[in-house]
């Protein structure tokens, strides 16, 4: 049995391990297949619209019975600038040129939604377990809403502060981000994300600072990892780019042949995809144009003139152009059923921990 129930007990699940919400690559089937396996399934929801949230949670509702979490994005929509997506398209002008793509007809507009009335109106009618937030929480107003459904709410947390801020707010339980993870960083206190804690850094600081539980993020790609954040007191762990290779993930074909390939020292934080430093593989596009750009528009606004570009390279095999986010474990991570892959995690890392 395991020693630390908080979180097994908080969500009533069976094994301490949480599917990462990673909007693109995570849907309805990866959610299934972890949950079935008495981990806690997510749904990325930042990149549907209200009716594909619907679909997506009749799906899931169809085919288990098990707890599963719904999550969201929290920024602000930053004022449209003309002047700054003129500049940069025109910065990506080479590439479109390159491609036979015409640099003037890209359109603008956001590419992450936040969470908003219309969006918490699915919450309560589909009455998920869980609902986690990234970049903060919503405004009380909306956050009261989820709370009178039932859920419990957790939120990611890149510092001791954002988790005291979380704590302070009635999180249930707080997703210590470490520098390590892949894709978004969590942050939402401040913009410096240069100084922000690994893993094994960050989870022990955070469970003295807050009574709620906490839930390991970044670097965590095989049983070691499980057990070794159990050891600094984590009650359990989210994991992301370990399943990006399971046959059950959207990951598209480029992506995954970048994950095989992955080394320790091949991922970076790059702001060219969506305007907000996210961790990925190196690529072209990151490697000439950033990795941090200080063209790239406000998030989520850079997202639209990139796109095009994404398609076309993909259209010829090519991930010049794509989001290959990953974290700095990624080469741990083997392909395999999501279900096995959860089973497995959790059941190794209690050998190790003497369970």
């Amino acid at each position: 049995m395991w020693r630390d129930r908080r979180i097994l007990d908080l969500f009533g699940i069976e094994r301490p391990v949480l599917l990462a919400p990673m909007a693109g690559s995570g849907g309805s089937e990866l959610a299934i297949a972890v949950s079935e396996a008495g981990g806690l399934g997510a749904l990325p929801c930042a990149m549907l619209s209200p009716e594909q949230i619907h679909t997506e949670l009749g799906i899931i509702r169809q085919r288990t019975d098990r707890p599963i979490n719904l999550n969201f994005f929290c920024h602000s929509q930053p004022a449209p600038d003309a002047a700054r997506e003129a500049a940069w398209r025109a910065r990506l002008a080479p590439y479109y040129a390159a491609l036979g793509l015409e640099a003037e007809t890209v359109p603008s507009g956001p590419g992450r939604n936040p969470f908003n009335a219309e969006a918490c109106a699915v919450v309560e009618e589909h009455r998920p377990e869980v609902v986690s937030f990234h970049f903060g929480l919503p405004d009380g107003p909306l956050l009261d809403r989820v709370r009178a459904t039932g859920a419990k709410v957790i939120a990611s947390a890149t510092t001791v502060a954002e988790a005291r801020w979380l704590a302070d707010r009635g999180c249930d339980a707080i997703i210590a981000q470490g520098a390590e993870a892949g894709g978004h960083r969590g942050v939402f206190l401040e913009e410096d994300v240069s100084t922000q804690p690994g893993t094994m850094a960050l989870v022990p600081q955070v469970v003295d600072a807050v009574s709620v539980p906490v839930i390991a993020a970044g670097g965590i790609a095989d049983a070691r990892g499980v057990a070794a954040a159990f050891m600094l007191g984590a009650a359990a762990v989210q994991v992301g780019t370990a399943y990006l290779r399971c046959p059950e993930a959207l990951t598209a074909p480029v992506h995954r042949e970048a994950l095989a390939a992955a080394r320790d020292d091949r991922t970076v934080l790059t702001n060219v995809f969506t305007g907000r430093p996210a961790r990925g593989l190196i690529n072209r596009i990151v490697r000439e144009v950033g990795p941090m750009s200080p063209d790239a528009p406000a998030f989520p606004l850079a997202t639209a003139a990139v796109m095009p570009l994404r398609k076309a390279a993909e259209g010829t095999g090519s991930g010049d152009f794509s989001p290959l986010w990953a974290g700095q474990a990624a080469a741990l991570g083997t392909p395999m059923p999501a279900q096995d892959l959860t089973r497995r995690l959790a059941e190794e890392a209690r050998t190790l921990l003497g369970g």
